[in-house]
């Protein structure tokens, strides 16, 4: 009896967090599925490496049908003893995307019991955790890696805090099951964010021990946290190291090139610019919309009714009431910094009064870790708008630039106000009713005090925004002038919508101290208060209208008569989408083409089309064998063109020209004849001879294709180097002559290139990624390691208690 009497107020919880996890999402209930931009963008990406595991029953790790060829390490790839990626399918047993929701709430839920939170308590501040409208509305577009690191953050917290707290074993044991999840994640960024929230909190328990000079514990605390991490990190070892490989090749790696695109020289060895790192920085005074949603006007693609300015404007300009209202719910009324906002990142006004609360009352200085997170988190995510700790970061702090979308790192502070607010929560019952007063009276103050000056400084804004230049072309200045209405009414009404909730929340709290409403009746309201507030902010930007059949999002491309015409020539060849520019993966779906949608294109293939594609080089589109390119004529109406000079899929050179950089590599492409000449940069790669004998009757046929398998049959009078317009990637393709293992070379930039002796000769090549079969071994070692602690660890924590 008491074992259940211990553990059934946790059954409610976790009950409790699937039901609302399916009722947020209740289409779910009917079949349907969330339409997700990024996930559309990745099944078109991954078409050709799901159809290919289906049918052979194999993981091909490469695809063709994307940027001409890239691995398939950041598409899904299945990898050797996944264990842990089980385990987490296994928690994640709810239809998408509720299963997302149900581990916000799950892993939260678990860091506020480890704080000591009674499970009350704990229940709604694992919901205002769960229902913060950024970790929201990035399951609304598809950031599903994101979504999911972000889910297993509290749960690694918690396990750092146990082991800190000296529960050495039960700490442990989390520590290492939860980074075992969060690294499986595969949202390296979020992980990145993670560490830097660890070294804060690691920092504060440090110091403690060196306080008291408990020299045993802090390095018993560090040797099990490291054992944890080591594991954790083995048991992800395939997809780790296979990253790790791809990072060099992707644009992610440092730039070969000196020089730009316009000839201006290149400074950064990095491929990712300094603009491209922080061009999704929060604004200093943006930052507001934490409190209130609509400060800065929402989203790019805001509703503002028929109360509006907007639509009273479309009316006096004769636009009929059903087309003005359908204008009118989708207004860029965003005035902010960031280029495009989906929705403000809006941690909830009530989580934001309890989380000042917490910093009066609450006598646990852990509270200060968290206040130093979230501190730390706002501004990196000012980014270009606070230079001053942006550039030291990027300039200074390992990986740093290697992570874009700078304002993404709030998640940090998005988990770390509902801590506070839930401590707020809980100490505020534990006071005497005169420091209940005092502690009331001064957030009151405070958090009003905040909005009034807001509403004060309401004429120190200009209300423009980065796109009214546009508007004001196109559309006059009447509907710049309207729509500034509009952002202005949105600032003043969401000013009174928050301070709405504080006057509320202080006057239960309030009658809760006065004794005119019972405890838990106050912390119940409290929490719906809470809950309901974030609840009703998501609902304008996710909700059941994303919803649509399960069919449509597992096939959310239909083919265009353009794709049916290519599709008629079953021989294999590339296909190029001009609309795409590189940045879309519906042709992807379809073909095998050289655009795609990634945040980690090949970064050779990316700066072929900066350099080279953008300013019609059609000789580069020739040796990339690109048979058909995707026009959109005057009306947006799609049409193929074919390229009868595409280069086919192998062909033999009578000279290589030697160069001896990238750079030389690059601007020698500018009028090449690749249909005859290769270019070989000297410094990577040795070359015997510079000239062959070209026998117009040689040939060289693909005669076999799959992912990770081409085969060919060569015949040549002479000796002869050959040219495939296959994507080079050293790191795993193997090339075979006649069964026979040799060694081949990258040629024309990206392409692969292969001395072949006279005569018929069988030609193959293969991907045998050797960091699979390293990073399996090391996985499965891992494993069982992990396996034998976990075990070890439940037992003597059994034998502890008996």
């Amino acid at each position: 009896m008491k074992i259940i009497n211990r553990f059934y107020p946790h059954a409610l919880a976790i009950l409790g967090f699937v039901i609302i996890s399916v009722l947020y999402f209740y289409p779910v209930l009917q079949g349907k599925q969330i339409f997700q931009s990024d996930i559309v963008q990745y099944t078109g990406m991954a078409k050709e490496q799901n159809d290919f595991r289906a049918a052979d029953n194999v993981e091909p790790f490469w695809t063709n049908s994307a940027f001409g060829g890239m691995p398939t390490y950041q598409l899904g790839a299945k990898y050797p003893h996944d264990y842990i990626g089980a385990i987490d399918d296994v928690l994640r047993f709810l239809p998408r995307p509720a299963d997302y929701l149900f581990l916000y709430f799950l892993g939260f839920y678990g860091l506020m019991l480890v704080l000591k939170v009674d499970p009350l308590k704990a229940f709604f501040g694992a919901l205002a955790f769960g229902l913060s409208t950024y970790l929201i509305i990035i399951l609304g577009v598809g950031h599903n890696a994101k979504a999911h690191a972000i889910a297993y953050m509290p749960m690694v917290i918690a396990g750092f805090i146990l082991v800190f707290q000296k529960k050495y074993i039960l700490g442990g044991l989390v520590t290492l099951l939860a980074s075992a999840l969060e690294i499986n994640a595969n949202h390296f960024q979020m992980t990145y964010y993670l560490l830097i929230f660890l070294l804060i909190l690691s920092a504060y328990y440090s110091y403690q021990f060196l306080k008291d000079k408990n020299y045993k514990g802090l390095l018993y605390s560090i040797g099990i946290l490291g054992v944890a991490g080591v594991f954790a990190i083995g048991t992800n070892a395939t997809n780790l190291l296979a990253t790790a490989e791809y990072a060099d090749f992707s644009t992610r790696g440092k730039s070969e090139l000196t020089y730009n695109p316009d000839g201006s020289t290149n400074s950064s060895s990095s491929a990712l610019t300094y603009d491209y790192i922080t061009e999704y920085s929060y604004g200093i005074a943006e930052s507001f919309n934490l409190i209130a949603p609509r400060l800065f006007g929402g989203s790019n693609n805001e509703a503002v009714g028929k109360d509006s300015n907007m639509y009273e404007f479309m009316i006096s300009q004769g636009v009929p009431e059903d087309q003005a209202t359908d204008f009118v719910s989708g207004m860029p009324t965003y005035w902010g910094d960031q280029p495009i906002v989906a929705a403000p990142a809006y941690i909830g006004v009530v989580v934001f009064f309890l989380a000042i609360m917490a910093l009066f009352i609450d006598k646990r200085k852990i509270k200060y870790v968290f206040l130093s997170g979230a501190a730390v988190a706002l501004v990196l995510s000012w980014g270009k708008n606070f230079p001053l700790v942006t550039d030291f970061f990027i300039d200074f702090v390992p990986m740093y630039n290697k992570f874009r979308a700078v304002s993404s790192i709030q998640v940090i502070l998005e988990l770390c106000f509902p801590v506070l607010a839930i401590m707020g929560l809980q100490s505020f019952f534990t006071l005497d009713k005169k420091l209940q007063w005092k502690a009331l009276y001064e957030t009151t103050i405070l958090g009003l005090g905040i909005f009034l000056i807001l509403f004060f400084s309401k004429s120190m804004f200009s209300f423009s925004g980065g796109s009214d230049a546009y508007f004001q072309e196109n559309y006059g200045p009447e509907f710049v002038n309207a729509l500034k209405q509009d952002r202005m009414s949105l600032y003043s009404a969401d000013l009174l919508r928050s301070s709405f909730f504080i006057i509320v929340v202080s006057g239960v709290l309030w009658l809760s101290m006065k004794e005119k409403v019972a405890q838990n009746t106050a912390i119940i309201i409290v929490g719906l208060l809470m809950v309901s507030d974030l609840f009703f902010v998501d609902k304008n930007y996710v909700s059941a209208k994303d919803f649509v059949r399960g069919s449509q999002v597992e096939a959310p491309f239909q083919e265009k008569p353009s794709d049916a015409e290519i599709l008629k020539d079953t021989s294999h060849y590339r296909v190029f989408e001009v609309s795409g520019n590189l940045s879309s993966a519906r042709a992807s779906y379809f073909h095998k083409s050289i655009g795609g949608y990634s945040a980690v294109k090949p970064r050779r293939m990316q700066q072929l089309f900066d350099y080279q594609i953008a300013n019609n080089n059609m000789e580069v589109l020739n040796m990339l064998d690109v048979k058909y390119v995707i026009q959109t004529d005057k009306t947006g109406k799609e049409f193929p063109t074919s390229n009868p000079k595409a280069n086919g899929n192998a062909w033999f050179v009578s000279q290589v020209k030697l160069v001896n950089s990238a750079d030389e590599e690059m601007k020698a492409l500018k009028g090449l004849d690749s249909k005859n000449v290769a270019l070989v940069n000297s410094n990577d790669f040795k070359i015997k001879n510079t000239a062959f004998a070209k026998d117009n009757s040689a040939r060289i046929i693909l005669e076999t294709y799959k992912p990770n398998y081409l085969k060919y049959v060569s015949n040549n009078a002479n000796e002869g180097l050959a040219v495939f317009s296959e994507m080079y990637y050293g790191k795993g393709w193997n090339a075979y002559i006649d069964g026979k293992s040799v060694d081949h070379i990258r040629v024309d930039y990206v392409l692969r290139g292969l001395n072949i002796p006279a005569g018929k000769h069988t030609i193959e090549f293969k991907f045998e990624p050797q960091v699979i079969k390293t990073g399996s071994m090391i996985t499965l070692i891992s494993s069982i390691g992990m396996l034998l602690l976990l075990a070890g660890g439940i037992y003597f924590e059994r034998k502890k208690k008996i």
